[in-house]
């Protein structure tokens, strides 16, 4: 399990947007058939259409909340509070794919303008289905822990990460 999480770790996911936490759950995120690993380089037209998230964790009667969020938005000065949310589907059971959840807040295109983003997949598991009692006003602002705090949903299961930037006429050929 350690190795799962150093990549976290090295990416800064734990620390600017998650705490620490022990991954017990498998997720599989794709975009057209390509896997996404901790740390990659994805181009913005290569994710502008909704990924496949395979949870592999425990059984039906179980049920998980997704989060996408970007924490390298320009904006104040406070690192906890300039998230911006792609992404939040709830009530995906265990054993399959966000597909079978309801999008709570739909899928925006990652579209960094300057510099290096990282987007985030965040796995949360749920005491319970239909736990997602608060959701955020704005996309803007958006803070991961404090949004789990205000769902009871805890520490996050598992969580996965890919770097993207600004795609060039010349990066796009």
């Amino acid at each position: 399990m350690a190795r799962m999480i150093e990549p976290l770790i090295v990416g800064r996911v734990i620390g600017d947007v998650i705490d620490p936490f022990n991954p017990s759950v498998q997720m599989c995120v794709n975009y057209n058939n390509k896997q996404v690993f901790n740390g990659s380089e994805l181009l913005p037209s290569s994710v502008a259409s909704k990924p496949r998230v395979d949870i592999n964790g425990e059984d039906m009667r179980t049920f998980f909340t997704l989060v996408l969020t970007d924490p390298d938005v320009p904006g104040p000065s406070d690192p906890y509070s300039r998230e911006h949310l792609h992404w939040i589907v709830s009530d995906i059971p265990g054993t399959t794919d966000s597909t079978f959840g309801s999008e709570l807040v739909r899928y925006e295109i990652p579209r960094p303008n300057i510099g290096i983003h990282r987007f985030i997949f965040i796995l949360f598991k749920q005491n319970r289905r239909q736990t997602i009692v608060s959701l955020p006003s704005t996309r803007d602002y958006f803070n991961t822990r404090q949004f789990a705090a205000e769902n009871d949903l805890g520490l996050p299961v598992a969580a996965a990460y890919f770097n993207a930037q600004r795609e060039t006429a010349a990066r796009r050929r």
